[in-house]
């Protein structure tokens, strides 16, 4: 880690200006370096976080961190699973697997402590052509915001103030925001009563790494307990204290190394092991209604906070950041206008309320909020043991992308002839495995137009829509085929990319930065294409060849 900026070396402006350090905040700054921004991260803590925090990291946030160039060291550290069991009481009732394939670039979930995150996001920003700056141990203590630019004071380590001038403000600062509360704003929703003791210890195991529940275990009887295996024989375990428990009391090493005694004895985790991290936490269901407020963007926790059941917390914040870099660029380069990120408000305080959805039901399983849901809980749980049917209500429901289908920047409304399950307008882009990469590895840079043809005659219009003058900007167009003759395809040698995008003969789908599709058409549209992009007055777009453009592969 860099030591924190002396204050003489203090800009008086800079593009954007990121405050938090976390792991959306670093994130974003490293996307945002990868587009070609200059950004300046201001964090209140003198380095990376201590505690394991967030941990389960979704395949579509490791995409996203690939697009930084950070999935080596990603990969390299995490622990990738695939699914997990669930047991009431000590027998198991559910043992439940996430879609997955072994050639996928990514898996499913990988099991990685926050403070691993956000360091590997960190050394991808800095690999960023120098675009991207960063004081630790500074806080933002001051905003006032204008038409056109936010005026920012923060205190430096020494305790000196510096007045920063910033096109952008992006609040990344958690869930207690000062830029929230600068700005006057509130969240909405529901907090749950519901508590939870997390704990990090140190033990070696051989346990495969799944996700672990148990309900009323005889360990902790009326609690519900969690683990995850973590990187360097780290186990991450929380636990349910009873509403009549004083949360104070509840986090002293006194009264919580005899219950995760008493869990490891159950289990037969009989190695040595000692506590590392003791915090506790309750769940919230809360957005604010809208992200944008002038020059000021919020993200992550600053902008919603999700329950941790079902990892969506960070995932949604790395989304979040995913979601707004390439159009913050876009706007800071004078390709879109500043409306532009209207739309990123709409389609991630959208994507919250789906996430805000999925986890109300979660915390609802885990964290019964009154008798009656205990009661449907355990009826549940005993059925479940019995009854394979059952089973499904008892299912964690793991972190999924949502998709953005209601969105006003959708060039072509969702074709109704389209095959079943296939991804229109508004979805995330599936991935597949082509003969010599995967598909998402086409993506996080810049427009990009897949066109399904085994032909390999020219297409009318496709040169004069793709090139000229003008050009589309950074736009990428690549054949997908699933022969090996046409010389500038792409080569589809097991037809899954054909089949997951539900493609025939002469489909064209285009392509957000973000992986997100932006419109698809059954026959190839070159001018609609061209007039799907003008919003963004691209420009300097070119064809990509079946060599060019390559990325590597995790």
């Amino acid at each position: 880690m860099s030591e924190p900026r002396l204050p003489g070396r203090w800009p008086q402006q800079v593009p954007v200006l990121i405050a938090g350090g976390g792991p959306v905040g670093l994130t974003l700054a490293a996307l945002l370096g990868h587009h070609g921004v200059r950004t300046l991260v201001v964090e209140a803590d003198a380095g990376y976080c201590s505690g394991s925090r967030a941990i389960c990291i979704s395949r579509r946030s490791q995409e996203i961190l690939a697009w930084v160039g950070a999935d080596r060291a990603l990969v390299d550290k995490g622990l990738p699973w695939t699914g997990g069991r669930s047991y009431f009481r000590d027998t198991e009732v559910l043992h439940f697997r996430m879609p997955s394939d072994p050639a996928e670039r990514f898996a499913p979930m990988l099991n990685l402590q926050q403070y691993h995150v956000e360091e590997i996001a960190d050394h991808a920003g800095q690999a960023a052509g120098g675009r991207v700056e960063r004081a630790w141990a500074s806080k933002l203590v001051g905003v006032q915001a204008g038409i056109d630019s936010v005026e920012a004071s923060v205190e430096g380590p020494d305790g000196a103030l510096h007045c920063i001038r910033a096109d952008w403000l992006i609040a990344c600062d958690g869930g207690r925001s000062t830029v929230r509360e600068q700005l006057g704003l509130q969240l909405e929703g529901v907090q749950y009563e519901g508590r939870y003791v997390i704990v990090d210890i140190e033990q070696t195991t051989e346990r495969s790494v799944e996700r672990l529940a148990w309900f009323d275990p005889p360990s902790n009887p009326g609690s519900t307990i969690l683990m995850h295996r973590q990187p360097d024989q780290v186990w991450r375990i929380d636990y349910q204290i009873g509403d009549d428990e004083d949360p104070v009391e509840a986090v002293k090493p006194e009264n919580v190394l005899p219950r995760v005694r008493s869990h490891l004895a159950m289990i037969g985790e009989t190695a040595p092991w000692k506590p590392l991290w003791i915090s506790i936490y309750n769940a919230k269901c809360l957005t604010l209604a809208d992200y944008r407020h002038g020059r000021v963007l919020l993200a992550g926790d600053a902008a919603h906070l999700v329950p941790i059941f079902g990892v969506r917390g960070l995932n949604s914040g790395l989304d979040d950041a995913a979601n707004l870099a390439w159009k913050l660029a876009l706007v800071l380069q004078g390709q879109a206008d500043a409306s532009l990120m209207d739309s990123y408000s709409a389609e991630r305080v959208d994507a919250a309320r789906q996430n805000i959805a999925y986890g109300a039901k979660s915390t609802e399983f885990m964290a019964p909020p009154h008798r009656g849901f205990r009661l449907m809980r355990e009826a549940a749980l005993r059925l479940a043991a019995e009854n394979e049917a059952v089973r499904s209500l008892i299912n964690p429901r793991q972190s999924t992308p949502v998709s953005h289908r209601g969105s006003a920047l959708n060039a072509t409304p969702a074709d109704a002839t389209l095959p079943a399950g296939a991804p229109g307008p508004g979805d995330p882009a599936p991935e597949a495995r082509l003969a010599d990469r995967h598909m998402t590895q086409l993506f996080g840079q810049g427009f990009v137009a897949l066109y399904f043809s085994d032909s390999a005659a020219e297409q009318p219009g496709a040169s004069a829509a793709l090139a000229g003058p003008e050009g589309l900007a950074g736009l990428r167009c690549w054949r997908i085929s699933r022969l090996p003759c046409p010389a500038d395809a792409l080569f589809d040698d097991q037809g899954q990319a054909w089949q997951r995008y539900g493609a025939s003969e002469g489909h064209l789908v285009l392509v957000r930065p973000d992986g997100y599709l932006l419109a698809r058409w059954s026959t190839p549209q070159w001018t609609a294409l061209a007039e799907a992009l003008a919003p963004f007055r691209l420009a300097g777009g070119h064809r990509a060849s079946a060599t060019a453009n390559t990325a590597t592969s995790a």
